[in-house]
């Protein structure tokens, strides 16, 4: 039973990964086999399958709004040249694609993270890394790798504030967890922009020098790290867990900006011989020449400016969640059957209204939209498909709990078989679990809310921390951002890269193992220092 109920993460891995199938296909069988065996061995009934796939059809329209926003955006950027003068600003900060991947991918990405997450960010961060001479496949491995240290706390603290509600709801605790995830990450994720540099280097960059190119700049990574994972501590120890991924991306920004311009614990060949993976030059055009980079960078700050504001200013919360809320509850009766699209509050409306306003600023028009609009609906058909079938296999793995067997859900009895054999080194295994989760699911707070609980019972029968159990947890299923298939599916799709989720997958998988191993290691240190 153990195979049938792990079918749903056992086919993706050998179907895309394994014989590189696109997502169209590999996804689509998986979905057809994961559906036959709930039927034939947890005894889901027609009307529970069907349910799951309404749901899931619904769940792709808010994402595919999402990405229907940032390729609108990007497009419309492109459209009056601010991309191509947002590429100069970087040239004159830095051409060095090193440090080039930490500002926009780690950085900036972590900043949307903590004011949007849904997948926001690599959906946004890729096109940029294009733009700056990344080759597509480059960009969105850099992007999926970079969106995981800042996702354990996700927008404004939901894996923590709704992923645990299972658990608990009591503010103390959730801000005792969440300084825990600091200082896992204070062991862990302060590696990661060293990481992201040596991923860079090795994958993508030429084959001459490359251990010397990483060392090079190694301890301005190390001292980037640290300052990430060092004001995330604090902020979670005296402000709390909800600003976290706000402030730590926001703050480090600025110290990194200031020490790639004064050159501290940088080499000179970053000035003078600027590390790129090949010459990238772009002629501006007399658009780009003349318009600030205030005005290049303004969608992208209104994104930030109005998605901080909606999850921060309560009446204004309200306000978005209540009206034209797209909604859809209890679907064919089914109490825990529900699909959430509050259509004003998603990022999708933000990007899209960002994207207008864009225009309007930099063209002073509103001409280019339409065209933009249908070029950007008619590129996405491969993808919605890919993203349905993907998403249709999800919720009739996790609705298999409504079944007639008499069985666990196929997520909880996989995590009980887990628990039974690995009970004694739980701790290391933690992380993975919730990299599992976010691997199908896409999610950290939908991994963190189907495993929280068993997370907690397994710490309490083995006698281990808790809190710092459900930190593992959370920082595992932010690392399985890397590798899930419908984050793939819809970044590939902005970059023009559908068909090669495969590819991607085999790329990321290593860093996102990695990643929950170290956070494992790092777990039993702070366990055994409590």
């Amino acid at each position: 039973m153990i195979i049938v109920a792990a079918a749903a993460i056992i086919l993706p891995l050998i179907l895309l990964g394994g014989l590189n199938l696109p997502a169209t296909r590999g996804m689509s069988i998986s979905a057809v086999v994961v559906i036959i065996t709930s039927y034939l061995f947890w005894h889901l009934s027609p009307a529970v399958i069907g349910a799951s796939i309404l749901q899931s059809l619904h769940k792709a329209l808010p994402i595919l709004w999402i990405l229907f926003g940032a390729l609108l955006m990007l497009n419309s950027l492109r459209a009056t040249g601010a991309i191509d003068r947002i590429n100069q600003g970087f040239q004159a900060l830095s051409a060095d694609m090193r440090l080039q991947t930490i500002l926009v991918a780690f950085l900036f990405g972590g900043l949307i993270e903590g004011v949007s997450g849904f997948g926001t960010p690599a959906m946004v961060t890729a096109p940029l890394l294009i733009a700056l001479g990344f080759s597509p496949m480059a960009a969105v491995i850099l992007a999926l790798v970079a969106d995981s240290t800042p996702a354990a706390f996700g927008a404004v603290g939901t894996p923590l504030t709704v992923g645990l509600s299972n658990v608990t709801e009591k503010a103390s605790t959730l801000n005792l967890i969440g300084l825990r995830v600091t200082q896992l990450d204070l062991f862990v994720g302060a590696l990661m922009p060293a990481i992201l540099i040596l991923i860079l280097i090795l994958w993508f960059g030429p084959k001459e020098h490359r251990f010397k190119q990483w060392l090079s700049v190694l301890p301005w990574a190390l001292v980037i790290g640290f300052v990430y994972s060092g004001i995330a501590l604090l902020s979670a120890w005296l402000i709390g867990y909800e600003f976290v991924s706000i402030i730590a991306p926001l703050g480090t920004l600025i110290i990194a900006i200031i020490s790639i311009r004064r050159r501290w614990l940088l080499p000179k060949s970053v000035q003078a011989q600027p590390w790129q993976v090949a010459n990238f030059s772009q002629q501006a055009t007399t658009t780009t020449r003349t318009m600030s980079l205030l005005k290049a960078w303004f969608p992208y700050l209104l994104v930030v400016v109005l998605l901080l504001a909606s999850r921060v200013w309560g009446s204004l919360q309200r306000f978005l969640t209540s009206y034209v809320n797209l909604s859809w509850h209890h679907i064919l009766g089914f109490t825990s059957i529900n699909s959430d699209w509050e259509f004003l509050y998603s990022p999708g409306t933000v990007l899209v209204l960002a994207a207008v306003v864009g225009l309007l600023v930099q063209a002073k028009s509103l001409k280019p939209l339409l065209p933009t609009a249908k070029k950007v609906v008619g590129s996405m058909g491969n993808t919605a498909f890919a993203l349905a079938v993907t998403l249709v296999m999800v919720q009739v793995f996790t609705n298999s709990g409504l079944n007639q067997a008499n069985l666990p859900s196929m997520p909880m009895y996989i995590a009980k078989f887990v628990a039974t054999y690995l009970a004694g080194i739980w701790i290391f295994m933690a992380p993975f679990l919730g990299q599992l989760g976010a691997f199908v699911t896409g999610s950290t707070t939908v991994s963190t809310l189907t495993f929280g609980q068993i997370q907690a019972d397994i710490a309490v029968n083995a006698h281990l921390n808790p809190n710092v159990i459900l930190a593992a947890q959370l920082i595992g299923a932010a690392a399985g951002n890397m590798i899930c298939v419908h984050n793939i599916v819809a970044v590939s799709s902005v970059v023009n890269l559908s068909g090669q989720e495969g590819a991607i997958l085999r790329k990321t998988i290593l860093p996102g193992l990695t990643y929950a191993a170290l956070i494992g290691i790092a777990g039993l240190v702070l366990i055994n220092l409590l």
